[in-house]
């Protein structure tokens, strides 16, 4: 904003940034925290300097190159936020809870293409029982009539509903 006075001189005014006004000091053009931290969210800026504290934050953002500032922002204010959920494991514990979900879904998946794989298997035992069919490739387009297949020479007066073994 600039503020025009009835002199030609002009007044230039920049609201404080969040970290300036937690800090009690005017906010200067060349404030690193500024683009990070607007004067609307001051609980972001208090948070991450619970955690992390104002030297190191202005330190490690002075250090990265201006692209890269506002993702090291992010991942502070998330590694702030879960800090102070779990003092103890932080961000670390969510990680690790998310690699054992991961883990526990790998398995829950491998079990059930092991079953998908034991009932097609099954299915296509039970097809070569009661039609006779050997060449399991193309079983869906092979579906001759029951009855006819109930005479089959292979059932040999067999009911196949007993040689079907169940899951």
């Amino acid at each position: 904003m600039s503020y025009t006075t009835s002199s030609t001189a002009e007044i230039s005014y920049t609201p404080a940034c969040a970290a300036c006004k937690v800090q009690r000091k005017k906010c200067s053009e060349k404030c690193v925290l500024a683009p990070y931290f607007p004067p609307n969210d001051i609980d972001k800026f208090l948070l991450v300097r619970r955690v992390f504290g104002n030297g190191r934050v202005i330190k490690l953002l002075k250090d990265l190159p201006v692209q890269k500032r506002c993702d090291a922002v992010n991942s502070m204010v998330y590694e702030a936020r879960e800090r102070i959920r779990d003092p103890v494991f932080g961000c670390v514990g969510v990680i690790n809870d998310l690699q054992n979900k991961v883990s526990e879904l790998q398995s829950q998946l491998a079990a059930t293409r092991a079953g998908v794989a034991r009932i097609t298997e099954q299915n296509a035992n039970l097809l070569t029982i009661i039609y006779g069919y050997h060449d399991h490739s193309d079983l869906n387009s092979y579906i001759p009539p029951l009855q006819a297949s109930m005479n089959s020479p292979v059932l040999n007066g067999v009911d196949p509903l007993q040689l079907w073994d169940p899951l």
